[in-house]
């Protein structure tokens, strides 16, 4: 029996707990995790940082929900309207409660998890400099090039707790195919002390030794596979679903004030147990509307030798 292969509630009860650091949404619009978001709100995590560069919805729900305690990323909020208002709620306010932000850029986010992910303190740069960034930035520094003397920023390496990221394929152990924009995803798997792999569908070995250089995560760096179909819903997953954009219309519109924020979590989140259940209340016309409707296959790779 494999072990990795957990449902959403055994692998969020195992590998989150309150106070830990969180990297998700890394393929910025695409492949966002928001059913294991959506887990984490069931399972009432509290004191979370969350780490990403563009979360979209994702990093704004769970602030609403009471789940975070700080938020390091380059931009929060509703990418197709604007706004995150719990996020605002939370910065302006204190709803629900208080947070600390630290600013980055998508660059700088990427160079931190890159620099983890080779096991170095730092990596240096000349983006950010002469901006206000750096300013009082406890993850930057401007230092001295030791060949040159010239000018640079180091950005410090940041190493989340662990990473939830979402992929169109795996095999049982977690060896994972993902395509279409990957943004920084494979820094942020192997920047993350532990890994909870979410994918659409679990395939045979074979299949992924079929297209080895599509093998983006490799399974020694996972910890739990959850096999949940539609389980980046409303973000798009490439050659399965399109970005449905209508729900994150619906999202920004209902969540303007506090009591449309509960309404909706109670709603989306709260009142379905299971990814089943949710996809029950979207629909299955909708779920029809959001389907790839053309292939577009790329050719075959000849591995012969």
């Amino acid at each position: 029996m494999n072990r990795k292969i957990l449902s959403m509630q055994e692998a969020i009860a195992r590998f989150v707990r309150d106070g830990m650091s969180i990297v998700a949404g890394t393929a910025l619009e695409s492949l966002i995790p928001f059913s294991a978001g959506h887990e984490i709100i069931r399972q009432g995590r509290r004191d979370l940082t969350l780490i990403g560069p563009i979360s979209d919805i994702l990093f704004d729900l769970l602030i609403g929900a009471g789940c975070v305690r700080k938020v390091v990323a380059a931009w929060v909020g509703n990418v197709m309207m604007g706004s995150g208002y719990n996020f605002r709620r939370a910065v302006e306010e204190g709803i629900p409660h208080p947070i600390d932000v630290e600013d980055h850029s998508n660059f700088t986010i990427a160079l931190a998890l890159h620099a983890a992910a080779l096991g170095v303190p730092y990596l240096p740069t000349k983006t950010a400099l002469g901006s206000d960034l750096p300013v009082n930035h406890p993850g930057m520094k401007e230092i001295g090039c030791p060949f040159t003397g010239e000018k640079l920023l180091a950005v410090q390496a940041i190493h989340p707790d662990i990473a939830i990221i979402q992929v169109q394929r795996c095999d049982p152990e977690g060896n994972a195919h993902i395509w279409g924009n990957t943004g920084i995803t494979g820094d942020a798997a192997r920047a993350s002390r532990s890994l909870i792999l979410v994918t659409e569908e679990i395939v045979s070995p074979d299949i992924i030794r079929s297209d080895p250089n599509r093998t983006l995560i490799p399974g020694f760096l996972v910890s739990a596979v959850v096999e949940e179909p539609w389980g980046a819903h409303p973000s798009p997953v490439q050659g399965y679903y399109n970005r449905d954009h209508g729900f994150y219309k619906d999202y920004h519109e209902e969540t303007k004030t506090l009591e449309g924020f509960q309404k909706w979590l109670n709603r989306w989140v709260k009142g379905v147990e299971t990814r089943h259940s949710y996809l029950q209340l979207l629909g299955e016309e909708r779920i029809q509307e959001l389907k790839v409707k053309k292939e577009a296959l790329s050719a075959p790779a000849n591995f012969g030798y």
